[in-house]
């Protein structure tokens, strides 16, 4: 059994059903959610996890964030759950309660080190990218599509004072999923980014799920445009083409087929009839999506470098009226994302 104290801040659905794996492989795990509802259906009914083949339903030790400020015990390790523009401040909350030689590590979408790095330091910082389907719409409630047979984890380093303290995290990690220790945490992480740029805001502006908005003519370029845009943006950044999902090497050395081969691998291994990405399910629920620190990121690098990402643009700036109430995400959209071919 792991002696380490664990925390996992930001229960949604990926946060709590791993945490229920490790909580159930005999590891000491506290869950803290910012959901009153959710951390209150925990504490009466234990955390259900619905899967294709079995239902667990676990005892939680839950909290709500609030119960930070009389917590006295210190985490050895915290997850982050939480919507990467919340980073900065869901670092700055746990901050007091980690370990001096505790680590930090973001289980996000999104490029989120440098923020949990520039609050908890570089020394207790490591990076992560994660693979799997789940879904959270009712309190106490996770419908998990890929069970740990079936999801992924990458952790590395985020600089040297962290090289070597990876097996810290896998050990915790593998109990959920498989886990690989990957020597560029950056560039995988970006290379995620790009299937989310992808697959997210095209999808959830349909109002469908993956599989279905797949069908619709013409959808699928929408998807690898978004995508290829997203590539040349890493390697401007220096990033580097590098396989994630369990792969081990890369079959063709073209940024343009890349972004093809990230997005063939989700919607076959990662996308189930009735999967709906991360944005649509937080659009269902009437929360802000990780529109600006997906998609966004694509655009104001490259804005950063005199260049652009015109389909990535024209995502966001849609993405941003159905938040803001001008548009309905719809199937009908369609026409407008094809348009964005044009």
């Amino acid at each position: 059994m792991n002696g380490k104290r664990i925390a996992i801040l930001g229960t949604g659905a990926n946060g709590a059903a791993f945490g229920a794996d490790m909580i159930n492989a005999g590891l000491d795990v506290t869950f803290i959610d910012q959901w009153f509802a959710h951390v209150e259906a925990m504490r009466a009914n234990g955390l259900r996890v619905e899967m294709r083949d079995e239902t667990v339903t676990t005892p939680i030790p839950a909290f709500h964030i609030s119960d930070l400020a009389t917590m006295q015990r210190l985490f050895d390790v915290v997850f982050l759950g939480v919507k990467a523009y919340d980073t900065r401040w869901a670092c700055e909350l746990i901050k007091p309660l980690v370990a001096q030689d505790g680590l930090v590590v973001g289980l996000q979408n999104g490029m989120t080190m440098d923020d949990v790095a520039s609050i908890m330091g570089p020394e207790r910082t490591l990076g992560a990218v994660i693979e799997v389907a789940a879904g959270l719409y009712e309190p106490g409630v996770v419908t998990r599509q890929t069970g740990p047979a079936g999801t992924w984890f990458g952790v590395g380093a985020y600089d040297e004072t962290t090289v070597g303290r990876e097996a810290e995290v896998t050990e915790i990690l593998q109990h959920a999923g498989a886990v690989e220790i990957r020597d560029d945490i950056r560039s995988a992480k970006w290379m995620k980014l790009v299937v989310n740029a992808s697959e997210f805001l095209p999808s959830s502006i349909l109002n469908l799920p993956l599989a279905d908005a797949i069908k619709i003519p013409g959808i699928r370029d929408v998807m690898m445009a978004a995508g290829r845009e997203a590539v040349r943006t890493g390697l401007a950044m220096g990033h580097d083409l590098v396989p994630i999902f369990g792969s081990t090497r890369i079959e063709e050395n073209d940024p343009d087929h890349y972004a093809t081969v990230l997005l063939d691998a989700v919607l076959t291994h990662w996308t189930l009839p009735d999967t709906k990405v991360t944005t649509l399910q937080d659009w269902t629920k009437g929360r802000r999506a990780e529109v600006d620190d997906i998609n966004g990121v694509v655009v104001r690098e490259q804005a950063a470098r005199d260049g652009a990402a015109p389909i990535n643009a024209r995502l966001v700036e849609i993405a941003h009226q159905i938040e803001s109430g001008g548009i309905a995400a719809d199937p009908g959209n369609a026409d407008l994302l094809l348009s964005l071919l044009d």
